[in-house]
């Protein structure tokens, strides 16, 4: 999908892994990223070499296991991408019980991040910035990407269609979540289009009126 012509942003989804993780593929101005590599990668190397890209940058959205698990394998193969994570969530991915991996007998280690980034924070990518936005309570230094220019962010697991991120395991915490979607994603443009880590693609707008978790 091609959502901001001016900018040249074109976005690409494929569901990885038996989780159905959404991993983004973002180019624009030359610029190839990638949100989320996770589970059975290998499509998404497949991908990126039938197409000539050469990504620079690996975003992470939290450290959850079906999110980071094809990290080594892209990095093998691009060795030039730099991974970025949540400052919050850096230790995640060298730890098979803290991206809960491990109960899933997985026993996944990622390689470690190359730069980590707060909420706050903005990346440059070609002609367009990107924006950390706090998304934790899913996990606890989960964050989202908002591109103004765009009008997209990408939610991780924090917003779904419809839904929001599972806070029954360790490290969540509900209030927090909710209230980094209300004050965090809710409040971006009505038109803003959310890619979520799992499932469909929503917006800002159709979750304030229909998202049962943030009624009242």
């Amino acid at each position: 999908m091609t959502l901001d012509p001016s900018g040249g942003l074109n976005i690409e989804c494929l569901e990885l892994g038996e989780l159905l993780t959404n991993c983004y593929v973002l180019t624009a101005g030359g610029v190839c990223w990638i949100v989320d590599p996770g589970l059975s990668p290998e499509p998404l190397v497949d991908h990126l070499r039938r197409n000539g890209l050469s990504p620079e940058r690996i975003l992470l959205t939290h450290g959850h296991c079906d999110h980071i698990a094809g990290l080594a394998a892209v990095k093998e193969a691009f060795p030039g991408a730099l991974v970025t994570a949540p400052a919050g969530d850096a230790g995640m991915l060298t730890d098979p019980v803290a991206n809960l991996s491990l109960p899933f007998g997985l026993r996944i280690t990622a390689v470690a991040a190359d730069r980590t980034v707060s909420p706050g924070e903005e990346l440059a990518m070609g002609p367009l910035t990107w924006r950390v936005l706090d998304a934790a309570g899913h996990t606890p230094g989960g964050v989202a990407y908002y591109c103004p220019a765009a009008e997209v962010v990408i939610s991780g697991d924090a917003l779904f269609a419809e839904g929001i991120g599972r806070t029954d395991i360790p490290g969540a915490d509900e209030s927090q979540l909710l209230r980094n979607i209300r004050e965090g994603l809710l409040t971006l443009p009505g038109p803003t289009r959310v890619l979520p880590g799992h499932g469909p693609a929503t917006t800002i707008e159709h979750e304030r009126k229909h998202n049962p978790f943030l009624a009242g």
